[in-house]
C-alpha cells in the first residue's frame, strides 16, 4: 500500500471504528427526527387549540332581550288589521256579538263556546278544518281552535287573605260539577292535581267552612269574558256554601285583568282565556308579585253564523284568515258563496279571545309581515319626526320589504344580545343556558351563528349585535391591493438587479455598495413590523403628507388631510414585505439555469432580452410563491397600521386610495379589547373571514404559479 492509500485510510473509520459510527450517526438522525416530529406535532396541536377556540367562539347561544316582542308585534297587526275591516263590530261582552249574529244571515263571529250554547236555537256552529267542537275534539287538540282556561292569583294574596285560598280550593274541588252546565269541557284530572299542588305551594291556608270566614274578607276577580261565566257560577256556589262576605267579578278582558292585576294588585284573582305571557309575568314580578296557575277546564272556540245562514258548512284555517281581514264578500273567499258583504262580530282589542284567535290562526314571524303592515308598525312605535327623517334619506315607496323589516327591527323591537355563550357550554350546559336566561327579563334563547350575511354586509357599530365587517373588508382589499402592485414590481426589479447586475459591477465602491444593500435586505426581513410602522409614520404620514393625503392631486378629504391614508398603509406594508419579496425573487431567479442566460445571449439577444424572455418566465413559480408569502404576512398586520393612524372605529366604506380605513386585523384588535363578552364572539367571527380572505387570495396565487409551471414545463 503507497503512502497515499495510507494517508486516505487513514480518514476514515474503519472496522469496528466504522460500526460505531454508523450507530452513533442513527442514533442522532432518529433524535432529530423524533425532535422534528414532535415538533410538527405540537404545531399541529396549537394550530387545532387556535382553531378550536376560534370557532367555539363564533357560534352559540345568546340570551336575547327585546324591547318589544316580535310575536307580539305580528299579533297586534293582524289584530289591527281585524278590528280595522270593513263591516266589522267589535265588543269585550260576547252577548252582544252573539246578539249581532242572531238573524243576520251574512254575519260571523267568534267566542266561547259557553255563549254559543247559551243561544244555540238560533245559532249554527261552523267546523273548523272539518272537526266539530266537543270535548274529545278539543281535549286531544283536533279541534284547531281549542284552548285551557285558566283563574291566576299570587302567592302574596293566598297566603295573606284566606278567603281567596279558601276560594280557589272551593274552585278546584267544584268545577266540574259545574263547567259542563256553563258551556265548556272539564279539565283532566291530571291538570285539577296539578292545580292543587301548585295551590298548596303557594303557602295559603284555606278553610274546610267558608262560614269560618270573615265577612270583611271579600274577593275581587276580574278578566276574561270567556271565564266570566264559569267564575261567577262558582261565586254564586261560595257564597251559597255559606261564605259571608261580598264577592265582586267582572269581565273585562283577559289582557286588561293582567294589566290591572299586576300594576295596581287590586285584583284577588284573574280569569284568563290565555296563559300569562312573558311581559305580564314580568310587569307582576317587578311588582313583587308571583302569579299562581291554576287550569280550570278546557273552551273551543266557536265560530257561528245565524241560522239562516244556509251556505257556509265548513271552513278552513285560510278561509278564517281571509274571512277576518281582506276579503269584503263572501264570494272573495269562495266563488260558490254569495255576492253579499261579510258582516263581522269579534271580540275587542282587550280580549283574551282575539289574542288567542290571532296566534292561532295567523301563524307568521315578523319577517312574513308585508311591506304594508311593517309600515303600519312604524308609524305605530315612532315619532312623526323620525318616520320624515327616514323618508328623506330614502323614500318608503323605494324601500323594499327587507328594508322596512330592518328598520322595525332596529327601532321598534330593538334587540339586543345580553350574554352570549361559546359553542361547547351551549351543546353541553343547556340546562345551566336556560336556568340563566329565566333570571334575565324579557329574554329568549337563540342558536347564534355570528357570521351571516347581515355581519358581511354591514359596517361598524357600538352594538355587537349590530356590527359587521363590510368597511374593514374594503379597506383590507384596498391596502393589499395597493401594497402588491407597489411591493411586487419593486421587489422583483431588485432581485433581478442584485442577481443579473451587480455581479458584472466593476467599480470596487459600488460592490461595497451593493454588498451593503444585500446585508440590510436580508436584515431587514427581520425587523419587527412595529418599527416599519414608525418609519412609515416619520415618512409617508408627515413628511410626504401632501401626496399621501391627495392634497398635491386636489383628492384630499377633510377628514385625511393628515396623511393617515390607505396610501400610506400601503406604502408602509409594501416597505415591510419588500425584504422577503426580494429574497425570494433572488432565490427563484438563482434556481434558472446558466445553460438559459448563456443560449439566449449566444443567440445573439442583450442580457436584458435573455432576462425577460427566459430567466423570469422561469423564475416566475418562485417568485410568486414569495409573493404570496409576503401577501400572508401583509394581511395580517396589525402594529405599523395602528402606529400610521388606522381608523379603530368607522362605518364609511373607503372610495379611494386617499381615504380613511381600517383593516380585518385592526377591526379584530378593537373588538378583542371591548369588555363584553359579545364583541370577542364577532372578533371570532371576523377572523375566520379573515383566514378565508387569506386563503382565498393565497389560492388564487397558487392557482396562478401552478398555471405558469404547467405552461413552462
Amino acid at each position: 500500500m503507497s503512502a497515499t492509500d495510507q494517508n486516505l485510510s487513514g480518514n476514515f473509520p474503519e472496522g469496528d471504528e466504522l460500526q460505531a459510527f454508523i450507530k452513533r450517526r442513527n442514533r442522532g438522525g432518529v433524535i432529530w427526527i423524533t425532535i422534528f416530529q414532535a415538533a410538527t406535532l405540537i404545531a399541529i396541536l396549537a394550530l387545532a387549540a387556535l382553531l378550536y377556540n376560534i370557532i367555539n367562539g363564533a357560534f352559540g347561544y345568546v340570551a336575547v332581550q327585546n324591547k318589544v316582542d316580535p310575536a307580539s308585534l305580528v299579533l297586534t297587526a293582524k289584530q289591527n288589521q281585524m278590528l280595522a275591516a270593513p263591516n266589522t263590530f267589535s265588543s269585550e261582552d260576547d252577548n252582544d256579538l252573539a246578539e249581532g249574529i242572531i238573524g243576520n244571515p251574512n254575519a260571523i263571529g267568534f267566542f266561547g263556546y259557553a255563549y254559543y250554547q247559551e243561544n244555540a236555537d238560533d245559532l249554527k256552529i261552523i267546523p273548523v278544518n272539518g272537526v266539530q267542537p266537543a270535548a274529545e275534539t278539543a281535549e286531544s287538540g283536533e279541534y284547531p281552535l281549542a284552548r285551557p282556561l285558566f283563574i291566576y292569583s299570587t302567592e302574596e294574596v293566598i297566603q295573606d287573605k284566606p278567603s281567596v285560598a279558601t276560594f280557589l280550593d272551593f274552585y278546584l274541588t267544584h268545577v266540574n260539577e259545574e263547567i259542563e252546565e256553563v258551556g265548556y269541557f272539564p279539565a283532566t284530572a291530571a291538570s285539577l292535581d296539578q292545580a292543587r299542588q301548585a295551590l298548596s305551594a303557594a303557602g295559603g291556608s284555606a278553610e274546610a267552612d267558608p262560614t269560618a270566614l270573615s265577612e270583611q274578607d271579600g274577593l275581587s276577580i276580574s278578566g276574561s269574558s270567556t271565564v266570566y261565566p264559569l267564575s261567577r257560577q262558582l261565586a254564586i256556589d261560595f257564597r251559597r256554601a255559606g261564605y259571608p262576605g261580598g264577592i265582586e267579578i267582572d269581565s273585562i278582558g283577559t289582557s286588561a285583568g293582567f294589566a290591572a292585576f299586576c300594576k295596581s294588585g287590586g285584583l284577588d284573582i284573574v280569569d284568563a282565556s290565555r296563559p300569562i305571557n312573558r311581559a305580564e309575568l314580568e310587569a307582576c314580578q317587578s311588582a313583587g308579585l308571583n302569579p299562581v296557575e291554576i287550569r280550570v277546564g278546557t273552551d273551543a272556540l266557536a265560530i257561528v253564523t245565524g241560522q239562516q245562514n244556509d251556505f257556509l258548512e265548513n271552513v278552513t284555517t285560510e278561509q278564517l284568515r281571509q274571512i277576518f281581514t281582506t276579503a269584503e264578500k263572501w264570494s272573495e273567499v269562495n266563488p260558490a258563496w254569495p255576492s253579499t258583504n261579510i258582516e263581522r262580530f269579534i271580540p275587542g282589542a282587550d280580549s283574551g279571545t282575539l289574542d288567542f284567535f290571532g296566534e292561532t290562526t295567523f301563524v307568521a314571524e315578523l319577517a312574513d309581515l308585508p311591506k304594508e303592515d311593517l309600515m303600519a308598525i312604524l308609524e305605530t312605535n315612532l315619532s312623526a319626526g323620525l318616520i320624515r327623517r327616514f323618508e328623506s334619506e330614502q323614500p318608503f315607496a323605494e324601500r323594499s320589504q327587507e328594508n322596512v323589516l330592518n328598520l322595525v327591527r332596529e327601532r321598534v323591537v330593538e334587540q339586543t344580545v345580553v350574554k352570549s355563550w361559546k359553542l361547547s357550554e351551549s351543546l353541553f350546559n343547556q340546562a345551566e343556558i336556560n336556568a340563566t336566561i329565566e333570571t334575565i327579563p324579557q329574554a329568549e334563547r337563540q342558536f347564534r351563528s355570528w357570521i351571516d350575511m347581515g355581519f358581511l354586509s354591514t359596517p361598524q357599530s357600538s352594538n355587537p349585535d349590530q356590527a359587521g365587517i363590510r368597511t374593514a373588508i374594503f379597506g383590507s382589499l384596498w391596502v393589499i391591493f395597493i401594497t402588491i402592485v407597489i411591493a411586487l414590481p419593486l421587489g422583483v426589479g431588485a432581485a433581478i438587479y442584485l442577481e443579473e447586475y451587480a455581479a458584472m459591477v466593476g467599480n470596487p465602491t459600488l460592490r461595497r455598495i451593493n454588498g451593503i444593500i444585500q446585508t440590510n435586505i436580508n436584515n431587514l426581513a427581520g425587523v419587527p413590523s412595529i418599527i416599519y410602522g414608525m418609519l412609515g409614520l416619520a415618512i409617508f404620514v408627515r413628511v410626504l403628507e401632501p401626496i399621501t393625503s391627495g392634497t398635491l392631486f386636489g383628492l384630499a378629504d377633510p377628514t385625511t388631510a393628515n396623511g393617515r391614508t390607505i396610501f400610506s398603509a400601503s406604502l408602509t406594508l409594501a416597505l415591510l414585505i419588500l425584504p422577503l419579496i426580494i429574497i425570494n425573487a433572488q432565490e427563484a431567479i438563482r434556481a434558472v439555469p446558466q445553460s438559459l442566460r448563456q443560449a439566449g445571449m449566444g443567440l445573439g439577444a442583450t442580457r436584458w432580452q435573455t432576462i425577460w424572455a427566459h430567466v423570469l418566465p422561469n423564475a416566475i413559480p418562485g417568485i410568486l410563491t414569495g409573493n404570496i408569502l409576503a401577501m400572508s404576512r401583509a394581511i395580517g398586520e396589525t402594529a405599523p397600521l395602528v402606529v400610521i393612524g388606522a381608523s379603530t372605529f368607522i362605518t364609511v366604506d373607503p372610495d379611494g386610495p386617499f381615504a380613511k380605513f381600517t383593516t380585518l386585523p385592526i377591526q379584530i384588535y378593537q373588538w378583542t379589547s371591548r369588555p363584553q363578552d359579545e364583541f370577542r364572539n364577532i372578533a371570532a367571527a371576523a377572523i375566520i373571514v379573515l383566514l378565508v380572505l387569506l386563503l382565498t387570495l393565497n389560492a388564487s396565487a397558487v392557482l396562478m404559479r401552478n398555471r405558469f409551471s404547467r405552461r413552462l414545463s
